[in-house]
C-alpha cells in the first residue's frame, strides 16, 4: 500500500508541474500567478479548462491513489 501512496504523491507532483507548464504557456502572468498565489491555479483551471484539464485529472488520480494507498486514514497496528 505504501507503493500506491508514493505513486499517488508522484502523480500529484507531476500534475502540479503540468498545471504550471500550461499556465506559463498561456501567459507569463498566469504562470507567475499560479506559482506564487495558490487560488490563481483554481481560477486558471476554470478559465482555461481546455488546457488545464489533463493535469487536473492527473492530480485527481493522484489523490485517489493516496487515499487508497493510505487506507482511508486507518491506523497501522
Amino acid at each position: 500500500m505504501v507503493a500506491l501512496t508514493l505513486l499517488g504523491a508522484l502523480l500529484l507532483i507531476v500534475g502540479g508541474i503540468g498545471t504550471l507548464i500550461a499556465a506559463f504557456r498561456t501567459s507569463i502572468w498566469w504562470g507567475l500567478g499560479c506559482l506564487l498565489i495558490s487560488p490563481v491555479s483554481l481560477v486558471f483551471l476554470i478559465v482555461h479548462w481546455s488546457v488545464a484539464k489533463n493535469p487536473f485529472y492527473l492530480q485527481l488520480v493522484g489523490v485517489a491513489l493516496v487515499f487508497v494507498g493510505g487506507g482511508f486514514g486507518e491506523r497501522a497496528h
